[in-house]
C-alpha cells in the first residue's frame, strides 16, 4: 500500500510517495493526496523558555512510552536520548557535512543538535518508521524532508536529488536487530554517503553496535568516539566509516 507523506506543512508540491510501513496500514494517520494533520505540539519557534522546554520533554516522554509499549523491540528505549548524548553523537558534524540523514529521529533530540551544529533544516532528511513520531517531526521541523519509511528501504527514495550526504546519524536500536538487518541498513546508508562520509551510531551495550562480521563484509571500520553516563541508560557513540585501502 502506498501513502503520501508530506515533507513540509503547507508545501504540498514537495510531498513524496513512499511505502507505508506494514504495521501502520490499518491506521488512518495520513490521507493519500493531502498533508498530514497538524497536531497541537510545541514547535521549534516556541522552545525558548525553561517552562516550555520542560513541557516539551514531558510530551516527548509520553510519546516514547506509548511507542515503546506498542513496539518495544523497535523503539528499545522508553525515554528520549539526553542532550549530552545528542552533543556527543553530533560532535564531529559541521555545516560542511550537509546534507545529513538522520535515521530514527524519534522526537528530534539529535535533530535539534544538528541544527545547532550549523546544518540548515532544509538540508536534513529525517527517516522515521513510527507514525506518531513522523507527525511530531513534520510539525517541529517543517523545512526538513521528513520521510515515513523503514531505513532498510532507503535506496528506494531520492532524498537530495542525487547529492551525497556527509553524515548519517542513527538512533536505530541495532542491538535489537539481527546482523542481517544491521547489514542491510548500513549498506543502504553508505549508498547515500560521500566517500569520506561517516555513520554515527550510539549503543547501550559494552561492545560496538555492529558485529565484526558485518563490518568485514561491507568493508567498514568502527571506532568509539565517546561514552556518556548522563543518559538513561548510559550510552556510547561509534563512528563507522569505509576502510582505507592500506588497512
Amino acid at each position: 500500500m502506498k501513502q503520501l507523506v508530506t515533507t513540509a506543512y503547507g508545501d504540498v508540491d514537495e510531498q513524496q510517495l513512499v511505502d507505508r510501513p506494514a504495521h501502520e496500514r490499518d491506521m488512518d494517520l495520513a490521507n493519500e493526496g493531502t498533508p498530514m494533520m497538524r497536531v497541537p505540539l510545541t514547535n521549534k519557534h516556541e522552545q525558548n523558555t525553561p517552562l516550555r522546554r520542560r513541557g516539551m520533554w514531558v510530551s516527548d516522554l509520553g510519546s516514547f512510552v506509548r511507542a515503546w509499549m506498542a513496539d518495544p523491540l523497535r523503539v528499545a528505549a522508553i525515554v528520549p536520548s539526553s542532550r549530552a548524548l545528542a552533543q556527543m553523537i553530533t560532535a564531529e558534524i559541521t555545516a560542511a557535512s550537509a546534507p545529513v540523514i538522520e535515521l530514527g529521529p524519534g522526537t528530534g533530540v539529535f535533530t535539534r543538535q544538528l541544527l545547532a551544529r550549523g546544518i540548515p533544516e532544509e538540508r536534513l532528511a529525517l527517516v522515521e518508521y513510527g507514525s506518531a513520531f513522523v507527525q511530531l517531526l513534520a510539525y517541529r521541523f517543517p523545512a526538513a524532508r521528513v520521510v515515513w519509511m523503514d531505513a532498510a528501504q532507503l535506496s528506494s527514495v531520492c532524498l537530495f536529488g542525487g547529492e551525497r550526504a556527509g553524515a548519517v546519524v542513527s538512533g536505530l536500536p541495532f542491538l535489537s536487530m539481527t546482523p542481517k538487518q544491521v547489514m542491510v541498513i548500513l549498506a543502504e546508508a553508505f549508498g547515500y554517503l560521500r566517500h569520506d562520509g561517516a555513520f554515527y551510531q550510539f549503543t547501550y551495550g559494552l561492545a560496538g553496535p555492529v558485529p565484526r562480521a558485518v563490518l568485514d563484509r561491507l568493508g567498514l571500520e568502527s571506532v568509539r568516539v565517546g561514552r556518556t553516563l548522563v543518559n538513561v541508560p548510559p550510552a556510547a557513540v561509534y563512528r563507522i566509516r569505509r576502510r582505507t585501502r592500506n588497512r
